[in-house]
């Protein structure tokens, strides 16, 4: 199989004056697996769209490999694509789905045959290829439709939220025949969802969209442990927002009534400190190093392996931790007054949404 790189070059989309895409540029290095990470409205679609060419930019180009193909209609653009409705020929078999881009190409009947069986294989469809696409189950018809979609060995392949329609189990399962399918086929993916979960499992880079443009790009841990703004920190997981004011060459936490060292290059009247729920856990007293804090427990959530828990701090601001369960591990109550800590290295300065 072939495979290319391609890159956006500030591609923009305009519907009368409404801005769908704004000067979107990035670059995706062949083979990688980058996912358009956003909520509805973001222009994540939009650039799928356009990189299919169902969609024509107003202006800027894409490249794949070092061939323009923003002038180029679909079918020249040799891309496989998945969709969100898997859009299957009801009237036709499960083989007759698969070869169909090999007919449409008029490959030989014997090396069709041989290529249908073996991306059926692939995605352990073989014993079901004279089945009817109303014979198969959700996950069955999202394997048929990925097969279909790289039986012709594309460069790229494009997935636009081919995961929504199934139930949260079916979804992670299928998360992980998507990175087994990817590590076997190589080729390129852009995978195209609202789901902060799945980005992070699947991608070697996220791009968090925003109003038709890239907020953050940077692998999954970068994007979750480091984001650069308060709407990334808030998008990616959850995360507890604190704001910050500058005064005496310390900073000083609002919600938490304290002071802590300033980061240097920073404006305390720009920027907030994003904690982790899970870089915060009760400590015993005043920890060498951590910032401390008391809080009051207003909520206590079991979710099997860890314990997340809602907290109020003195000054009434809500606050979110997590707890992982030890053998013996006593949960905690709701209305207990405890003490709370943090490593000032896990907090981390963020861009504050403007009013």
């Amino acid at each position: 199989m072939s495979v290319a790189g391609l890159s956006f070059r500030q591609v923009s989309k305009r519907y009368g004056r409404v801005t769908a895409l704004d000067k979107f540029d990035l670059s995706v290095e062949p083979g990688e697996f980058v996912t358009f990470l956003g909520p509805s409205g973001s222009g994540k679609t939009t650039a799928l769209n356009i990189l299919a060419g169902f969609a024509e930019a107003t202006e800027g180009d894409i490249l794949i490999g070092e061939r323009s193909v923003v002038k180029l209609p679909p079918e020249r653009r040799n891309v496989g694509m998945v969709f969100q409705s898997y859009s299957l020929f009801p009237h036709l078999t499960v083989f007759e789905n698969v070869a169909f881009p090999l007919r449409l190409r008029s490959v030989g009947a014997a090396q069709l045959t041989d290529k249908v069986r073996e991306v059926l294989r692939m995605v352990h469809l073989e014993d079901f290829a004279q089945r009817m696409p109303n014979e198969l189950s959700g996950g069955q018809r999202q394997r048929v439709a990925f097969a279909r979609a790289v039986i012709f060995d594309p460069p790229v392949l494009l997935m636009d939220e081919p995961l929504s329609a199934l139930d949260l189990k079916l979804r992670e399962q299928m998360q992980l025949e998507i990175k087994r399918y990817h590590a076997q086929i190589g080729c390129t993916i852009i995978f195209v969802t609202h789901d902060q979960g799945e980005a992070l499992a699947l991608s070697d880079r996220v791009a968090v969209m925003r109003e038709g443009r890239i907020a953050q790009v940077g692998t999954p841990q970068e994007i979750y442990d480091r984001p650069n703004s308060q709407y990334v920190a808030e998008f990616i997981g959850r995360t507890n927002l604190f704001r910050i004011g500058g005064g005496s060459g310390r900073w000083h936490i609002e919600e938490l009534g304290m002071e802590v060292a300033p980061v240097d290059g920073v404006d305390p009247q720009k920027t907030g400190l994003s904690v982790r729920p899970e870089k915060i856990h009760p400590v015993g007293g005043g920890e060498e190093g951590q910032v401390t804090f008391d809080a009051r427990l207003t909520q206590v959530i079991f979710q099997g392996d860890h314990v997340q828990y809602e907290a109020t701090s003195p000054n009434g601001a809500p606050l979110i931790f997590q707890d992982h369960r030890g053998p013996g591990t006593r949960l905690m109550q709701s209305g207990d007054q405890i003490r709370l800590g943090f490593d000032p290295g896990d907090a981390v300065p963020v861009a504050l949404d403007v009013a």
